[in-house]
């Protein structure tokens, strides 16, 4: 046994099933190894195979020159010329030309073509085409997804036929058809289905909405909803407005033929201390004509004395509008409102409220109140 480990000369080395070593050449199967296909293998460290279809544990690293039909362990590395059909184990990483079913890999998982299964890794995972999901701690890279593409920092696609998450950014150079997620910024070229993030999503032409914490930015979209909407054939507007409360407002206001965002700053007039205000919210566009429409808009209001004083509205807006021209819109309506202050001057805007709190611990004033809001916008 101790000279067919160490030369290889055995009779039946191309017929063997069964291939036991420790470091290529040093094995049952000698250095004609790399012609023979096995139904089990297994190498202290290192092993070589023309294929393996059964189960093949490495140590340190498993090579096979074509094709995988069954599971490979290795401590390190995988590395198959050809296709996998099973599963692959590898300490650091897995490379494989096709893959079918799934490759875990505590690095990366390679696929110089395509994939059609599951890959996991710790860091990245990459192939041509995907027919399935890929799941890695930092990032995905494929040409086209049918499928699932999860990553904790960035997934990378042409196209798209199913959904990205990411806990940074999805990029899709071609269509997505399905959803984009991420907990920072999604682009893609057109979008047939939604995008969803943090912070900023970047499009062509979406058919679906846009969900922003922040901006969103596309050439067509009829449903975005952020603060800041940058759409080339949608909305924008500068406007000046006033309440019941006398705080006056300089907002910009953006977005789709129904959804838009508000943005805005200004003044109170009736305040001695907090008299700077803060206006952030969303709106929508209903029966709209071309010299009519009503706006709703669900918006909330900050005034600021920059010290302990506190002033925070919510309010529902129901606005009917009038466009005077095609660039000037004057509108008016009344609005419900929800205020939390633990100033007098704040609790003094309003005199009939028809709710307040009754509980005497609490250290801020909470109320409703019906009241109004005014203004006028220029489209551009």
């Amino acid at each position: 046994m101790a000279v067919l480990l160490a030369t290889g000369l055995s009779a039946n080395a191309q017929t063997d099933k069964v291939h036991l070593g420790v470091i290529y050449p040093v094995s049952t199967h000698g250095t004609h190894a790399p012609l023979d296909t096995n139904n089990f293998s297994f190498h202290a460290l290192a092993g070589v195979s023309a294929e393996e279809r059964g189960l093949a544990f490495a140590g340190l690293s498993l090579v096979v020159k074509n094709n995988v039909k069954g599971v490979a362990f290795a401590g390190f590395s995988n590395h198959i010329g050809n296709a996998v059909d099973g599963v692959l184990f590898a300490g650091f990483v897995n490379t494989y030309a096709i893959g079918k079913g799934m490759q875990f890999a505590g690095f990366s998982n390679i696929a110089v073509a395509d994939a059609e299964g599951a890959q996991f890794s710790g860091f990245l995972n990459t192939s041509a085409n995907l027919n399935g999901t890929q799941l890695a701690g930092f990032g995905n890279v494929a040409k086209n997804v049918k499928g699932a593409q999860f990553s904790g920092f960035f997934n990378v696609a042409k196209e798209v036929k199913g959904s990205q998450f990411a806990g940074f950014s999805n990029v899709s150079t071609g269509i997505i058809k399905g959803h984009q997620l991420a907990g920072f910024a999604n682009i893609a070229e057109e979008v047939d289905g939604s995008q969803i993030a943090g912070f900023i999503n970047v499009a062509k032409k979406v058919r679906g909405i846009q969900l922003a914490g922040f901006i969103n930015i596309a050439d067509s979209s009829d449903c975005p909803i952020g603060i800041i909407n940058l759409i080339k054939n949608g909305e924008k507007s500068i406007g000046i407005s006033y309440d019941e409360t006398q705080t006056t407002l300089l907002s910009f206001r953006s977005g789709g033929k129904k959804l838009y965002g508000i943005i805005g700053g200004g003044y109170n007039l009736k305040n001695d201390d907090a008299v700077v205000a803060f206006e952030a919210g969303f709106g929508a566009h209903f029966f709209s004509s071309r010299y009519f429409r009503i706006n709703t808009e669900l918006a909330g209001i900050t005034l600021e004395d920059f010290k302990r004083g506190e002033y925070f509205k919510s309010s529902f807006r129901l606005l009917p509008s009038v466009r005077i021209s095609k660039t000037i819109e004057l509108y008016g309506g009344a609005s419900l409102n929800f205020i939390s202050t633990n100033t007098s001057e704040g609790k003094a805007l309003v005199s009939n409220y028809f709710w307040e709190n009754k509980n005497r611990w609490s250290t801020n004033f909470n109320a409703f109140h019906i009241g109004y809001s005014a203004g006028l916008n220029f489209n551009f």
